[in-house]
């Protein structure tokens, strides 16, 4: 759906220039939502911007449903951006306008008959849960209200592609929560692709397919929201996952506790059945859980625990390698 090859961008100011992203290449397929994070100044909302060619990249190729939209004549570019809607932190509505006619302002644009926007504007009032604000005006909304306002006119072409700069970022917890399972919502019933850029890990784990760690202009990570969140590499994706991992760190553990201590990472069904328990009830072991959760990213529930064993050293081998050949994740704390 979306694929970028070879992405760089360069500004100048008389003699100088800055690299804001370097060489970047990402694929991103059909109906998937995918989260790039990263700090302020790390290139993520140039990178987002070189999309729907905001940003004309220095370098590279830009394609969209198969299209290639760098190089695109102006008006047939001016075409293919109708299929890439795009939400903004703050908002940008037209403050003179009702929420209705905020949302029709596309469709004006586009010159469709007045039936056939009132219509789409009335579906998207109704997607977005605004029935009752369409004759309020910008002024008289929530912050949560004008998003949901933003998406439903991003939404109004029938894009094949959303794009959301920082879109949660200038609301409280509850009203992002809020957004966010809209903007899941509207995936499921639409299918449509969403790219996201943000740089609170909560966002991503919530409702991201796959994420792109970027910084200094660079993808320094890539891949599902699971695996980069249990096993990040990079230490600014470590810094991220911090954010929101409800974890310590056990090695502090290992001067204190005469035992050996094993973190186990959990994911999918199996989170919640009690395979520790039937891999040592068995067993002459003695087990603490010294730390425990259990979680959601997106659809996937997981869990984490760090515990430590004591007993005969064969037994607890086998509790691992029991542990193991039901798909789970077992390692020493070191």
């Amino acid at each position: 759906m979306i694929e970028l090859a070879d992405i760089s961008k360069t500004y100048r100011t008389g003699s100088a220039s800055v690299e804001a992203i370097k060489h970047i290449d990402l694929s991103i397929g059909k109906g998937e939502i995918f989260g790039i994070i990263g700090h302020s100044g790390a290139g993520k909302s140039t990178l987002l911007r070189t999309v729907n060619l905001l940003e004309q990249p220095t370098t590279g190729t830009v394609k969209v449903g198969g299209v290639e939209l760098t190089g695109l004549p102006a008006g047939r570019l001016q075409r293919e951006r109708r299929r890439i809607g795009m939400i903004f932190q703050h908002f940008n509505l037209l403050a003179m306008a009702t929420v209705r006619d905020n949302i029709a302002f596309p469709l004006k644009l586009a010159k469709l008959p007045k039936a056939a926007i009132r219509a789409r504007v009335d579906e998207l009032l109704q997607l977005v849960g605004l029935e009752r604000h369409a004759e309020m005006y910008p002024a008289q909304l929530s912050g949560g209200q004008k998003q949901r306002v933003g998406i439903a006119r991003a939404l109004a072409s029938n894009p094949d592609v959303l794009l959301c700069d920082e879109a949660t970022s200038a609301l409280d917890p509850q009203t992002t929560n809020a957004i966010l399972s809209l903007l899941l919502d509207i995936n499921k019933k639409l299918g449509i692709t969403i790219l996201l850029i943000t740089h609170e890990m909560h966002v991503i784990r919530s409702i991201c397919d796959r994420v792109a760690v970027i910084d200094g202009g660079e993808i320094v990570e890539l891949g599902d929201v699971v695996d980069v969140f249990l096993k990040p590499q990079h230490p600014t994706t470590k810094e991220f996952v911090s954010q929101v991992a409800d974890t310590f760190d056990p090695r502090e553990l290992l001067a204190t506790r005469k035992g050996r201590l094993i973190r186990i990472n959990y994911i999918g069904d199996i989170t919640y059945e009690p395979l520790l328990f039937n891999a040592a009830k068995s067993t002459s072991v003695q087990f603490t859980i010294l730390q425990g959760t259990v979680s959601r990213m997106k659809n996937t529930p997981y869990g984490q625990l760090v515990i430590e064993f004591l007993g005969d050293p064969g037994e607890i081998e086998a509790i691992i390698a029991a542990l193991k050949t039901k798909g789970l994740e077992v390692g020493e704390v070191a």
